[in-house]
């Protein structure tokens, strides 16, 4: 039986990633952090945290890592099944990793019902959306939404749909670099606007539109949708945008598309544990929930119909001449 002091306060350290910092939030000192963490890691025969700058968690210490969030949550879940109006410790603290365009455009109204809840204390880290796959397996949060189709092993990858970009710049921005159009002598000179160096958006764009890999044009990074929109606005670069993100200022004229028959779709996934505890599975089920309102889902295939029931959908049961039906 693991020791519960021992766990919180190896959890408490992997998440300030300092011992100091661990002390503090626990009000004992540094001396009994050290004892506690020295005394867990002998019971498990296991190195469980690097004693680096920051403290880091093993692959074991990750995988434990989870196993103490699941246990807050469960008990979180089961005080609120046998709270009788009587107070109790309040919100449980739960992360999740949310990529930074889903956060600027179709997440804040989920936000909303999971606040009106009063479920969780939570918090969002923002990434990009090919990694943040690795804050959960890292123990940092309990669901992610990520571009990976595969899950890793004791996760589960569930599909939410696709967000959509589109290329856009300003008439002057045109004008200035791209008037004969997006090709390839144009895109050496005309300034990108890119989310960050992780972004592979605007690179995959190219290569898909041109056929080849183009590296070496010129670049602005703003970290932000926002900021990477007004970027655009403003005059300083193209970019990809959320089709719906930039739907007003089209509409305005402040910004042009630079090519209607090329929109880009990422695919998301919400990635979660297999085994939830109830508040995460309540989350899971709100993200899915509207997901699959604001999202491209795919396209369900046609219904196949039998024989039978092509027969049963003819005006009459008699046979009509010329017409012969096939077995699906």
């Amino acid at each position: 039986m693991l020791d519960r002091d021992q766990l919180e306060t190896f959890a408490t350290v992997a998440e300030q990633q300092s011992f100091e910092r661990a002390a503090a939030v626990l009000n004992v000192t540094r001396g009994a952090v050290s004892q506690r963490i020295k005394a867990l890691e002998e019971s498990l025969a296991t190195i469980l945290l690097l004693r680096d700058k920051p403290v880091t968690p093993t692959p074991a210490g990750e995988s434990l890592l989870r196993h103490v969030k699941a246990l807050r949550l469960l008990e979180a879940s089961s005080l609120r099944e046998l709270s009788t109006g009587t107070d109790h410790d309040g919100p449980v603290p739960l992360s999740i990793a949310v990529n930074a365009d889903s956060l600027a455009t179709w997440f804040p109204p989920l936000l909303r019902e999971l606040f009106a809840r009063r479920l969780v204390a939570l918090e969002v880290v923002t990434d990009d959306q090919d990694h943040t796959s690795s804050r959960l397996l890292r123990g940092e949060v309990v669901g992610c939404i990520s571009t990976d189709a595969k899950a890793a092993a004791g996760f589960l990858a569930k599909p939410l749909g696709a967000m959509e970009y589109r290329c856009y710049a300003t008439p002057g921005f045109i004008a200035e670099f791209l008037a004969d159009g997006l090709i390839v002598r144009n895109i050496l000179r005309a300034p990108a606007v890119l989310f960050n160096r992780k972004d592979a958006l605007h690179d995959e764009f190219l290569q898909r539109r041109f056929g080849m890999r183009i590296d070496r044009y010129p670049r602005h990074y703003l970290p932000s949708p926002s900021a990477l929109l007004e970027g655009i606005a403003m005059g300083a670069g193209y970019g990809l945008v959320p089709t719906t993100q930039a739907q007003g200022l089209l509409q305005e004229g402040v910004l042009q598309e630079l090519a209607p028959d090329d929109p880009v779709q990422v695919d998301l996934y919400w990635h979660h544990w297999e085994m939830e505890p109830p508040i995460a599975r309540e989350i899971t089920e709100l993200i899915v929930s509207r997901a699959e309102k604001c999202l491209i889902q795919p396209r369900k295939p046609a219904r196949k119909v039998s024989r039978q029931r092509a027969l049963a959908l003819l005006p009459s049961h008699r046979p009509v001449p010329g017409l012969s039906v096939t077995s699906m």
